[in-house]
Formats: structure tokens, C-alpha cells, sequence
């Protein structure tokens, strides 16, 4: 999926086993046409490639808010900490939350660092984004400015990969959609066809349909 594969990237060497948190137990996940379940598949080069956004920050606590961003442009990608630090104040810029830099999580509200964790995957330069339920632990009023930032990054053609429950954000952003129940996929199909055919979805679609498109 996501483009074709770069020079240098792809293995490693023979690793054996990858070191992988949850094994695959079926079909093949590709990020930039390289197989992660390969057992040549440099799992950690991979991953710094790859943006991730957890529903409940996972900021480092005693670390201001710019050293978060720094810390694993440093030790991951080998930049100084002039050019980490540059590159951190441009994504909080971003996000709107350059004046928030000297700050520490706690002192920041629930959508701001959120915000600052768009910020830190960001400054890594991914290839594509993971979200898993990044609005589900902020307050209602926090939710929308999260989402005004994911939907800026989906105007501006980043990949992503966003498990949400909130419909009218995937309606408006998403290209495709999966829908799970009880750990199946029940649907897999256009933004289109999931919200603008519900007569052709399956029963389970349906019912979930008629729940929140009447509001």
C-alpha cells in the first residue's frame, strides 16, 4: 500500500523472528510495499516511518512539550538538537501551540496534547499516520479542535488510518471504510457507498446507519 518501495529501506539482514507486538495471523500488511511480517523487514527502521497518534497522548511527563518533539527526531533519526529543535517549533506552529513550547503536558489542556502528539509524529516525517480513538479520552468541547488538525492533514494528502468513532469526521475525510463488529469486518467499501447506499449494506451496517444518520 502507500507508493513504491525506497532504496535502503527494505532489510537488514536476516533478523529471524521480527519482534513484533501482536504476530500476524492471517493475510500480509504492507507500509510502502514492504512486508512487515518479513523476517528481513527492519521492524524498527519501519516504524520510525510511520506516524502514530494513541487515544490517551502517551507524552512523557517530566519533558517539556518541545522535548517531546525532539527526543526521538534525536535518538531515532540522528538529527542535532539545533535541527530537532527547529523542526519541533515548526509542527507546534503547526498545530497551533508554538507559544505552549516551554510548557509540560500537565499543564496543557486534553486537545492540546493531543495536539502536541499530531505534532510529535509528525516531526518524524511519516509516510502515513495511525489514529486509534484519538478524541475518545478528551472532553466534548476538545474533541473538534483535534479533528480541525486531522482534517487539514487529510486536505493536504497524508495517509491515514484513523479508528473513530466519530461519523461525521470519517464522512467527511475518509476514502474508504471499515466497519467492525465483534471483531469482523462487516463492510469494506467507499466513503460513498458505506454512507450514501445504506439500502445495499449488510443488516448490521444498516441498523448502525439508521442510528446516526437520523441525528
Amino acid at each position: 500500500m502507500w507508493g513504491s518501495q525506497p532504496k535502503g529501506e527494505t532489510v537488514s539482514g536476516d533478523t529471524g523472528a521480527n519482534p513484533a507486538l501482536e504476530p500476524i495471523q492471517q493475510g500480509e500488511i504492507l507500509v510502502d510495499s514492504i512486508s512487515v511480517s518479513h523476517r528481513k523487514t527492519n521492524l524498527p527502521k519501519l516504524r520510525s516511518r510511520v506516524g502514530m497518534v494513541f487515544q490517551n497522548f502517551e507524552l512523557f511527563p517530566h519533558l517539556s512539550i518541545v522535548e517531546n518533539l525532539c527526543i526521538a527526531q534525536i535518538k531515532v533519526m540522528g538529527r542535532s538538537r539545533e535541527e530537532a529543535l527547529d523542526n519541533g517549533i515548526r509542527y507546534l506552529d503547526r498545530v497551533g501551540l508554538r507559544q505552549q513550547a516551554a510548557k509540560y503536558p500537565g499543564q496543557l489542556s486534553g486537545g492540546q496534547q493531543q495536539r502536541v502528539a499530531i505534532a510529535r509524529a509528525l516531526s518524524m516525517d511519516p509516510i502515513c499516520m495511525l489514529f486509534d480513538e484519538p478524541t475518545s479520552a478528551l472532553d466534548p468541547e476538545m474533541v473538534n479542535e483535534v479533528l480541525d488538525v486531522m482534517v487539514e492533514l487529510a486536505q493536504e494528502g497524508m495517509t491515514m488510518m484513523c479508528v473513530t468513532h466519530e461519523m461525521g469526521f470519517a464522512r467527511k475525510v475518509a476514502d474508504r471504510v471499515i466497519f467492525m463488529d465483534a471483531g469482523q469486518i462487516v463492510e469494506d467499501c467507499s466513503k460513498d457507498e458505506f454512507f450514501g447506499d445504506p439500502a445495499n449494506r449488510s443488516d448490521r451496517a444498516r441498523q448502525f446507519l439508521s442510528m446516526i444518520l437520523q441525528h
